[in-house]
């Protein structure tokens, strides 16, 4: 992928862009295999590999410049302002949509927020494309409620430029510091959520919701855990899933077949009702999503499920998770980890589990950073 931006080093997001793609997807490989090696995985799968630009359906965009003359970027480690309103990790699809919004911020007068100065409004504009129908969420970062009336004044204008906005809100963020988005969403559309399908699974995106920046790679992803859970079918029925900090629900509704119960866990209300939304519509009827902290209902089981899916955050699941999985003793785990390292600590610390299946998927291309699913099995 060439970068203008990376080139002149105005922007060196893409910390291996100088790399050649296939000795980074060799890389990655080559440092999850160290990592693992004590746990001698019985199968280490080649990498799923990602496209090398326009991959990224989600845009995080600090808006800086002024009214006049606003850009969309970041503030280098130079301190420079630089526009990406053209970066090649997003669809060519984006491009127009940021030049709306500079419009849009312009006709609502809504002055960038400046940190060192402590003034301004407009702090940041979050961007979501959903790859199954095309359509657009944005949502405006404001420091406070003072320019609320003037983006819903000029909305329409907005959504008559721009036919595919499904979903518009705002979120205030008060707080002077970088900190991407405050509690507070107001929507101002009829829509509240943006549908995506992957695998034919409906899933629905809310404003907090989180969801995978590459929705190619997160279908790859469910898919490949759909397929190891039929795998296992075949050695003997599992009838009960747990889905720890499920989401939307991607992996558990991936997974679930007739004759199975699932119980997702979500910290987030707005994704569990995503979550109950699509299993609605799927028709599932053993299914419960749950808005509970994972470690505490974790906790407080009394009885494993068959089959335990998790996908936690960069810092891992951490010893008490760790020991409740122990306790617990499900027949199966399927760890999903966005931070190689995290996982190997807590694969030390299920002692008495084998790790079966380790695949790489390139989630985030031309950086360190990448997804790993992995299989593992409880010893007797």
């Amino acid at each position: 992928m060439h970068c203008h931006h990376f080139q002149a080093k105005r922007c060196q997001s893409c910390q291996w862009l100088a790399k050649p793609y296939p000795q980074q997807l060799a890389e990655k490989q080559q440092q999850l295999a160290a990592l693992l090696a004590d746990f001698q995985p019985e199968n280490m799968l080649a990498p799923v590999a990602s496209v090398e630009q326009g991959f990224r359906y989600k845009a995080k965009m600090v808006v800086l410049g002024t009214v006049d003359e606003p850009s969309l970027g970041i503030v280098n480690v130079q301190g420079d302002q630089v526009d990406l309103a053209d970066c090649p990790l997003y669809p060519a699809s984006f491009a127009p949509v940021f030049a709306l919004c500079k419009a849009f911020i312009r006709r609502a007068n809504l002055t960038p927020y400046d940190i060192s100065r402590r003034r301004g409004e407009l702090k940041y504009i979050l961007l979501s494309q959903s790859l199954h129908s095309g359509r657009f969420m944005l949502r405006f970062v404001l420091r406070s409620k003072n320019c609320l009336a003037s983006v819903t004044k000029h909305l329409a204008w907005l959504e008559q430029q721009w036919l595919e906005l499904e979903l518009c809100s705002v979120n205030i963020q008060p707080a002077a510091a970088a900190i991407l988005e405050g509690p507070e969403e107001i929507v101002l559309t009829e829509q509240t959520v943006l549908a995506e399908q992957l695998n034919q699974v409906p899933l629905y995106l809310q404003p907090q919701s989180f969801f995978q920046t590459q929705p190619v790679m997160a279908a790859s992803l469910y898919q490949t855990a759909a397929n190891w859970a039929a795998e296992l079918q075949q050695q003997g029925l599992f009838g009960q899933i747990w889905d720890l900090f499920c989401g939307v629900g991607g992996f558990g509704l991936h997974l679930v077949k007739p004759g199975q119960t699932l119980v997702g866990i979500e910290i987030a209300p707005a994704a569990i009702a995503s979550a109950q939304r699509s299993a609605a519509e799927l028709g599932l009827t053993d299914v419960s999503f749950q808005a509970l902290d994972a470690s505490a209902f974790a906790n407080a089981a009394a009885r494993a499920p068959d089959l335990l899916v998790v996908n936690p955050p960069r810092r891992g699941l951490g010893v008490t998770l760790c020991d409740d999985i122990e306790r617990l003793a499900p027949t199966w785990l399927l760890y999903s980890s966005c931070n190689a390292i995290s996982l190997a600590a807590d694969l030390a610390r299920l002692k008495h589990y084998k790790l079966l299946n380790v695949q790489l998927f390139d989630m985030f291309a031309h950086s360190s950073h990448y997804e790993v699913l992995t299989l593992l099995q409880k010893t007797a």
